[in-house]
């Protein structure tokens, strides 16, 4: 078992929870995590670039002039990638760097990212993180305290617009749902954090997919 510990927005403890490392997969699956990061990666790449091949260039094709007797260099054509305006001879296409992953691989990959961060000591769980109103300083103040100030991904239950307001212009917080974490997300971010809701939905969904593929 694993303890995690339960912070006050002061930064004070003030217990922990336990996570039963079964839950997500038993072992932290590095093969599988490099797997989700270059998909991650791969799909963030555009994809857009594009160069003019000598197929693609305007210009006869015509031989410049006759091979020999002129007593210059030979020539080719007006688009040969040799001369100044001519085409690229390897040219960029548009393509699509996108890589496929099934949906209990994503999921797999998820548990073990967090799975990752309990075993290292790089995740907390923080109570009355709720704001009357938006308040970037006093978010701000609660990272400080929870030493989670260098880059954090706050793991919500659901959107609260003063919460997310608060948090959207600091540059090292990072917030999702706890539902649309992926591995990525997890392990780009120092410090995973969650609110004890977002933990419990967690935990809550994991125990009802272990219990479903068990009784298969």
């Amino acid at each position: 078992m694993i303890e995690i510990p339960v912070l006050d927005t002061e930064g004070k403890q003030v217990g922990s929870e336990t996570l039963d490392p079964a839950l997500l997969g038993g072992r932290v699956r590095y093969s599988l995590l490099k797997q989700a990061i270059v998909r991650a990666r791969a799909n963030l790449r555009q994809g857009t670039v594009k160069t003019k091949s000598r197929a693609m260039v305007h210009g006869s094709s015509r031989k410049l002039y006759r091979q020999k007797g002129t007593g210059r260099a030979r020539a080719g054509n007006l688009r040969t990638p040799v001369r100044v305006g001519g085409g690229r001879a390897f040219a960029k296409i548009n393509r699509d760097h996108s890589q496929k992953m099934n949906r209990k691989m994503r999921r797999l990959a998820r548990d073990s990212a967090v799975l990752a961060k309990a075993v290292s000591g790089s995740a907390k769980i923080v109570k009355g993180l709720s704001f009357d109103a938006p308040k970037t300083s006093r978010m701000a103040g609660v990272l400080d305290a929870t030493g989670t100030r260098a880059g954090v991904l706050l793991a919500l239950d659901s959107r609260d617009p003063n919460l997310l307001k608060s948090g959207r212009n600091i540059p090292t917080l990072d917030m999702k749902l706890v539902q649309e974490l992926s591995a990525y997300d997890v392990l780009r971010a120092r410090q995973l954090m969650f609110t004890p809701e977002a933990f419990s939905a967690l935990m809550a969904d994991r125990a009802g997919a272990k219990a479903s593929s068990a009784s298969v």
